[in-house]
């Protein structure tokens, strides 16, 4: 235990769903239980070159680093690399539909971009719960994005409120 009631453990990563300890009970007001800690839930996705084009079409970002593969061929990476937040943007796929999926509110990220991710890359996201602050169905993510060669290329923390619908 921590200040304010909060739990914090360090979770294991690259599982899917799954409970390191029980999860928190459900009340009256919020029948879905919180998630323990050490619950992960990860996915996978294949980053092509039509997302990355689609992303740049969304957001505006046309760096040619991203789209053109003649500018991107003289730069450091040799080749067109993925948006750092179209990559990131897999986390909060995994908060939005998996952990905990519907009702999740992202109240904060941190990031770290390590490595390149390079157009056709493998990349699995995971989530896993560190920490719980029950009172306020709050709980903190450590967060990660991997290549298919196991390279982390993103690391980082989230904080969601688990808003609980049902």
């Amino acid at each position: 235990m921590t200040n304010e009631g909060q739990q914090r453990a360090t979770a294991p990563a690259g599982k899917d769903v799954t409970s390191a300890t029980t999860a928190m009970a459900p009340t009256a007001t919020h029948p879905r239980p919180l998630p323990a800690i050490g619950t992960c839930a990860s996915i996978t996705r294949t980053i092509t070159e039509v997302e990355v084009r689609a992303f740049a079409e969304i957001t505006g970002d046309t760096n040619e680093l991203h789209i053109d593969p003649e500018q991107a061929r003289r730069t450091r990476f040799g080749r067109p690399i993925a948006h750092g937040i179209l990559t990131a943007g897999l986390i909060s796929a995994v908060i939005g539909t998996k952990l905990p999926g519907f009702g999740a509110i992202y109240l904060g990220q941190t990031l770290k971009f390590l490595r390149p991710v390079y157009l056709n890359d493998t990349i699995t996201a995971t989530a896993a719960v560190i920490a719980v602050r029950p009172e306020k169905r709050i709980f903190t993510l450590r967060t990660e994005c991997v290549n298919q060669r196991g390279e982390v290329v993103i690391e980082g923390e989230a904080t969601v409120m688990d808003e609980d619908p049902a």
